[in-house]
């Protein structure tokens, strides 16, 4: 299983904002260049991250993106759903089946990656960051 280049991008933007900036803007090209990335790309990756109210968008000369739900809250699935969406990851190929046993096992199993990652906070890594310093 491999998530998008789109969700490690995002995951490290928003552990930023949190670690580094969770009350003040920060532009796209100073995000993009701190990850060695396109500004055009990562303000579509920012985009989806708007519209999912993990951050908000602010206009102007003194504007930029800033956190839009509280840091504490913030899990890695919150992130990867923003970004990715929330299909299952695997969908049996055989139809007419009443019950596909691989299916309910692929589904076991995905439901507890995804109770791993909405455990992870981004704020508990930001608080290692904070420590390291």
């Amino acid at each position: 299983m491999k998530f998008s280049k789109a969700t490690n991008y995002a995951l490290h933007t928003m552990l930023f904002l949190v670690a580094e900036a969770p009350n003040k803007p920060v532009g796209v090209q100073y995000l993009a260049e701190k990850q060695g990335v396109s500004p055009a790309y990562l303000s579509k990756i920012l985009t989806k991250l708007v519209k999912a109210g993990l951050i908000d968008s602010i206009s102007g000369a003194n504007g930029g993106y800033t956190l839009g739900a509280h840091k504490k809250e913030i899990s890695f699935l919150d992130v990867i759903h923003a970004i990715e969406g929330t299909a299952s990851l695997f969908n049996c190929c055989l139809d007419g089946e009443t019950e596909c046993l691989i299916q309910k096992a692929m589904v076991s199993a995905e439901q507890a990656m995804e109770e791993t990652l909405k455990k992870q906070k981004l704020a508990d890594l930001a608080d290692q960051i904070a420590v390291k310093k």
